[in-house]
């Protein structure tokens, strides 16, 4: 996730004003991604830097990340890939604990967290499940739910993020395909495909760059009922076969909770040059030298809970089409023969072997292709089964 800007300070602990700073130049604002929870697990950073409008962000690489507790124990990070920061060593945050995130630019400018600690670990998912479900605007599809309770009542604030993994079957896959001949012949002949390479049944897994956030400050008991985390529209190819959730519960602080509401409810703002932005939002990073150096982010410390579920589309939508594919998957015909177009294409392998035809002596006249990622599943996927896949 990639944080913007945005146009209101929150004064963290609950009073929120409008301000009007001077804005700097949009490539001097650090954007920070930082999310320490009581996972055991090599923890991530991303630094980046905000441009104007709509450009990309550039990476913050080359710079020194570390998170250090109050007892003085410091978790160097490494750079992996440009502006992403992993942990050396695998750790969680602890009880009663605080914690700081330290960043050193390349340039030599540092700044720091204020300490946090890790929030109670008492709420956990009791329940995750999908339903097939039509949303206020009237679009049909699979909603995903999620229940959860804290008996204690100390949890209040929550964020949800997924992750989603699907099944991927090629609709035009044959055990037959092409190969090219030589340059010369400008010809290409069938085969039979290698049985030890998959490629009519694979899976892809993508990661939530949203978040979905819920507190139980006003209901009678910290309890979190049928929320809706996620919906995908029945026209989504994702859900053509099956289908799994990996639902991510972390608790809040109250200052975290602001934070993200706060980013959530200003999402629309389309640049940080727009007459209606007074100001930023104010996370919980600062420059070490009490600079005016803006940094736009929070360094979060959380406790997580996760449940996975699983479904079938023909559960829900049962004798119904699947939705439409990412390629309608329009066939061409090619002569058998002589043919350096069908040739270069399938040398640089933009196409799958469909089907062939034959005149009435049976001999071949002409191989008939779809584009390559109807006929072969690693376009989109991978044909390794994830460890944790249930069929």
């Amino acid at each position: 996730m990639i944080f913007t800007l945005f146009g209101v300070c929150i004064i963290l602990g609950g009073c929120i004003e409008p301000f009007s700073p001077e804005i700097p130049p949009s490539d001097s604002l650090l954007v920070v991604d930082a999310t320490l929870t009581n996972e055991l697990k090599n923890h991530e950073v991303f630094l980046s830097r905000s441009t104007q409008g709509d450009n990309e962000p550039k990476v913050e690489s080359n710079a020194a990340v570390r998170i250090v507790d109050d007892n003085q124990q410091q978790y160097p990070f490494t750079e992996t890939d440009a502006g992403t920061y992993v942990s050396d060593v695998m750790f969680g945050a602890q009880p009663n604990q605080s914690y700081r995130l330290l960043i050193t630019t390349a340039d030599g400018r540092e700044y720091a967290s204020s300490p946090t600690e890790l929030p109670p670990l008492t709420a956990e998912i009791t329940d995750v499940y999908a339903e097939r479900t039509t949303t206020d605007s009237g679009l049909d599809g699979m909603g995903i739910f999620v229940n959860s309770f804290d008996p204690t009542g100390n949890s209040i604030y929550y964020k949800y993020e997924y992750e989603a993994t699907y099944k991927i079957i090629a609709p035009k896959w044959s055990s037959s395909q092409l190969v090219a001949n030589s340059d010369e012949s400008q010809t290409v002949r069938v085969v039979g495909r290698d049985p030890d390479n998959e490629e009519r049944t694979c899976y892809a897994t993508e990661k939530s760059n949203t978040f979905s956030l819920t507190n139980t400050s006003r209901v009678g008991e910290d309890r979190v009922s049928d929320f809706n985390v996620r919906f995908i529209n029945r026209d989504n190819y994702i859900i053509s076969h099956r289908y799994s959730l990996l639902v991510k519960q972390f608790v809040l602080s109250r200052q975290a909770f602001e934070f993200y509401e706060t980013l959530q409810d200003f999402s629309g703002v389309e640049s940080l040059f727009s007459d209606s932005q007074p100001g930023f939002i104010v996370g919980n990073i600062f420059p070490e030298d009490n600079g005016e150096d803006q940094v736009v982010g929070i360094f979060e410390v959380s406790s997580v809970s996760e449940k996975r579920v699983f479904f079938n589309y023909s559960d829900f939508f049962p004798g119904e089409d699947l939705p439409p594919f990412v390629d309608d998957c329009g066939q061409v015909t090619f002569p058998s023969g002589f043919s350096p177009i069908l040739h270069d294409l399938v040398k640089t392998n933009r196409v799958s072997y469909s089907d062939e035809i034959r005149n009435e002596l049976g001999a071949l006249e002409a191989y008939i292709v779809v584009p390559r990622v109807c006929g072969d599943c690693t376009v989109l996927g991978s044909n390794v089964i994830p460890d944790f896949w249930e069929e």
